[in-house]
């Protein structure tokens, strides 16, 4: 169900425009499209934090992504996307993402992030920094 993902679920957010020529045939925005918003709330977390979380001579590079459609969005508007770390590996990071119009998730996502050696193109592990700066927080219980 739509109605229990709601944006206050993730801590990055990011808005894109939707386009007329993000449409297709019947009037929705094409599901390619989705993929797009996706990657604009990846790069907010990935290239806009401080500090820098791919260590030199490296980048991140999208090993899996996995979209359910929820609902169709429509044009015009603006979607909000929102990103949360779910897991961080040694040299990968997987995020929870949503896609929202108006207060509804039309879309979730999981995608995975790995860190690649620019020369070998080969993963490299996360930086002690990074991993301290992506790992989720441990939820306590005040039981």
């Amino acid at each position: 169900m739509t109605s229990d993902i709601r944006i206050e679920h993730f801590p990055w957010r990011a808005v894109d425009k939707i386009r007329y020529g993000d449409t297709d045939r019947q009037g929705h925005v094409n599901n390619a499209v989705f993929a797009t918003f996706l990657e604009t709330g990846r790069v907010e977390v990935l290239y806009n934090a401080t500090p820098r979380l791919a260590e030199p001579d490296c980048a991140f590079v999208l090993a899996r992504l996995m979209l359910d459609f929820r609902a169709e969005i429509l044009w015009p508007g603006e979607v909000i996307i929102g990103t949360r770390v779910a897991s961080v590996g040694r040299s990968s990071l997987t995020l929870a993402q949503a896609v929202f119009q108006d207060g509804r998730c039309m879309a979730t996502a999981e995608t995975v992030i790995v860190q690649v050696d620019a020369a070998t193109r080969k993963p490299r592990p996360l930086s002690p920094g990074a991993v301290k700066w992506l790992t989720p927080p441990v939820e306590t219980s005040s039981n």
